[in-house]
């Protein structure tokens, strides 16, 4: 197995790639006077520290090391938590807040000058007996890169694949030991620390679906493009970030929600995408059994529309964040390609009902055989995965090139998938949107990315309200206002 967190050597003109052992690692720290520090580990046995204390000269390392099992005894170390909870990212900072202002009062600076202190945390629940909740925790590292420099922090949210506790509480010790390493020997490249973070570990162990450096050493690190690399490196499938542009965990913003998700390249986001975003949301809040309050829409970037010449485009990516975060949305970026898998990860998380909101040639790229050959059961499995669940379709009207407007009641699709889509249009599940605006419909993100790009006039027209400003204040998607001069002299 190839770890991707593995470092490329030169061994005469050769190069080789080496992975160094657990024990090496934690090793080395040991033997670094320099780093000294805490570990607090709750829930899954104190994992982490256990490598340092087999590896050798853990009393280089080792300050205090504690498992605060109980949970009176955490609560009288750490306070209680508002909603009574113990695996939350809010235990886990205060686990970290309080371990290093102990650090700091307990040890003399003028005995310990050149110390970089560091608080190692987590805070786990293993799988249950029934073997129904596989489980998940939050993991997170304060550190010093120099003697009396501000600390910097690195926090994860993990959740747990295998099927036995054992093995995810071994499973948690070494990604400990790959975060501290990472932490004191790679921060200075934040992406080469998520690479290290799963060295000795496999994909099928282990999700980081949630991750966030701040800090002096991070200060310039978007954590939303940290996300990006979450999903590139296959280490989730999905990751959120609120209106505000943080990292959320998905599984507390989808909890038991009502979920409306749009789908697109939103590059750049424009009138018709809001138009759907709008009347779809009207429709959605009419249903019987959604409630307003607890109503979330999810806008999607899939993976492959963030592709360019077979690469991540990272300021593309960063570009669509922007806009849609100033119009208060909810983002996520998935490594989902077909729409059944969306609904699946949504249904982690919810069994309430839940819309889909598209367009015309997206409801027909559903009913393509080809994205489902890999299926044993074909299109009929995928379909069975997607409308078994509580769903609604809600369609945005297309007009064709004739002029005229194609809905539900006379798209096209394949003769083969003729009956399968009579079954599914025609029993409730698929619903037009009737009130859109015609003039929208003649509107294309490619031909509206054109104009900017080429400096054409005209394109700010079709954008919502305020887009347009942003992307020539930051010169988004290639505008150039020198461009734009030529071409009106021209």
């Amino acid at each position: 197995m190839k770890n991707i967190g593995s470092e490329i050597v030169l061994k005469g003109d050769r190069e080789i790639e080496v992975i160094p052992a657990i024990a090496d690692k934690a090793l080395r720290i040991n033997l670094n006077r320099n780093i000294y520090g805490t570990f607090a580990e709750i829930g899954a046995g104190q994992e982490t520290v256990r490598h340092f204390f087999r590896a050798g000269g853990a009393s280089n390392t080792i300050a205090k090391a504690m498992s605060a099992y109980d949970k009176d005894f955490s609560d009288a170390i750490y306070g209680v938590e508002d909603d009574g909870r113990y695996v939350t990212e809010s235990r886990l900072r205060k686990m970290l807040t309080h371990e290093t202002r102990l650090i700091e009062e307990r040890l003399d600076r003028e005995k310990h000058p050149d110390k970089m202190f560091f608080s190692y945390a987590n805070t786990v629940a293993t799988i249950d007996f029934a073997k129904q909740f596989k489980g998940h925790g939050w993991v997170g590292i304060n550190f010093q890169v120099e003697p009396n420099e501000e600390y910097n922090e690195i926090i994860l949210h993990i959740r747990f694949k295998e099927n036995d506790s054992k093995l995810q509480q071994e499973t948690l010790g070494i990604l400990g030991v790959n975060l501290i390493y990472g932490a004191f020997y790679k921060y200075n490249d934040p992406k080469k620390i998520l690479r290290y973070l799963y060295d000795h570990l496999d994909k099928d162990q282990l999700e980081i679906d949630t991750i966030n450096f701040s800090g002096p050493r991070f200060k310039d690190v978007d954590n939303r493009l940290m996300s990006l690399q979450l999903v590139k490196n296959g280490m989730t499938d999905a990751v959120m970030f609120g209106p505000d542009g943080k990292n959320v965990l998905p599984a507390a913003v989808l909890y038991k929600k009502n979920i409306l998700a749009l789908r697109g390249s939103f590059r750049p986001v424009t009138k018709v995408n809001m138009d759907m975003y709008e009347k779809s949301l009207e429709m959605f809040l009419q249903e019987k059994k959604v409630e307003k309050e607890n109503a979330l829409v999810v806008f999607e970037i899939t993976l492959s529309n963030l592709r360019s010449e077979g690469e991540i485009d990272e300021l593309d990516f960063m570009d669509r964040a922007e806009l849609l975060c100033s119009l208060g949305q909810t983002v996520m970026i998935s490594n989902f390609q077909e729409y059944y898998k969306v609904v699946e990860y949504f249904s982690e998380y919810t069994k309430a009902r839940m819309g889909l909101a598209m367009g015309v040639s997206n409801l027909i790229d559903i009913f393509d055989e080809k994205y489902y050959r890999h299926l044993s059961g074909g299109i009929l499995e995928a379909f069975g995965k997607l409308f078994y669940r509580d769903l609604k379709v809600f369609l945005y009207p297309m007009e064709d090139e004739n002029g005229e407007i194609i809905t539900s009641q006379n798209l096209k699709v394949h003769p083969r998938m003729k009956e399968l889509y009579k079954f599914f249009a025609y029993n409730g599940k698929v619903m037009d949107i009737t009130d859109f605006d015609k003039d929208h419909l003649k509107i294309f993100s490619r031909e509206v990315l054109k104009m900017i790009s080429k400096g054409k006039e005209g394109w700010e027209d079709m954008l919502p309200e305020g887009i347009a400003g942003l992307i020539k204040k930051n010169h988004l998607f290639g505008y150039n206002e020198k461009t734009l001069i030529e071409e009106q002299k021209n």
